[in-house]
């Protein structure tokens, strides 16, 4: 039987949506709560969510994908007639929403015995956020409507979750301080120094890389750590928020070093910029260092 292949994702992998909808990429979204308002993530802009973030007194919060989402899901693309689904998932590490999908791939068998033998669950860990394992998931929908088989767009995106690693700098300390990035002690002590971290993000672990003083030197930085860790000639994403002009820069400063542009920017959407805060760059790179 001929291949139907299903690509699946969920919102903080911040895919635009003409990228969702050109490539028909499943996406499900995180429900999102800011003061007195709650919507569902991707149900309003980037830009708006940034202007409300930072008009608020309040912190948002956000809950996990339902193992209940995932089974609809799951039923909905299998009356659709899809003989496989690949859903890449939000890091395990920081959601519970891995967990939930594999939950509800037995629930859903359980319920429809006679699916078992036509349609296929695979879910893969990206052990990141935002736009660092969106991009894989669009090169992913584009393999699957060119006709690429199951084993090998798997097969692609082992080796980008297995290579990549995300680092960028806050321009606040507020937000990675409430969401444990930076411990409150640290967070402190920079605010008074004026010092920033750069953060690393790989399989789902978070550290700081380096720190740096002022504002200015946080672009230099992640420029550094690229050049000394990247495969060469490999693509690279960038991560980009409220900062407009920082993110220009960021772009134009990587391709004069590297001597290509990145794929594609990714503006962070409302669950990753709830943790980071809208005031960030980075950069994600297939790294020759990994440990």
């Amino acid at each position: 039987m001929e291949s139907k292949i299903k690509i699946l994702t969920d919102s903080a992998s911040d895919i635009p949506k003409e990228y969702e909808e050109k490539y028909n990429i499943g996406i499900l979204c995180f429900p999102v709560v800011l003061g007195d308002r709650s919507f569902r993530e991707r149900d309003i802009s980037n830009k708006e969510f940034y202007e409300m973030l930072l008009a608020s007194k309040d912190f948002p919060s956000h809950s996990q994908v339902t193992s209940f989402e995932f089974v609809e899901a799951y039923k909905q693309y299998y009356d659709e007639g899809y003989t496989d689904i690949i859903y890449v998932s939000i890091a395990s590490k920081g959601s519970n929403t891995y967990n939930a999908s594999l939950m509800a791939r037995d629930s859903f068998y359980e319920e429809y015995p006679e699916a078992k033998q036509k349609i296929n669950i695979h879910i893969v860990d990206s052990g990141n956020y935002s736009g660092v394992y969106g991009y894989p998931v669009i090169q992913a929908a584009i393999k699957a409507s060119k006709g690429s088989e199951v084993p090998d767009i798997l097969a692609y995106l082992d080796d980008w979750f297995s290579h990549i690693e995300v680092h960028f700098g806050c321009y606040t300390l507020e937000y990675v301080k409430r969401s444990g990035r930076v411990s409150t002690a640290a967070a402190f002590v920079g605010e008074m120094l004026g010092l920033r971290p750069v953060i690393k993000i790989c399989d789902g672990v978070s550290s700081t890389d380096a720190k740096v003083r002022g504002d200015k030197a946080i672009i230099p930085k992640l420029l550094e750590i690229t050049k000394e860790n990247i495969i060469p000639q490999t693509p690279y994403v960038l991560l980009t928020s409220y900062l407009e002009e920082q993110a220009k820069e960021l772009e134009k400063e990587a391709e004069k070093l590297l001597g290509y542009p990145p794929e594609m920017s990714f503006p962070v959407g409302a669950t990753v910029s709830s943790n980071a805060g809208p005031k960030l760059v980075g950069i994600a790179f297939k790294s020759k260092n990994r440990k």
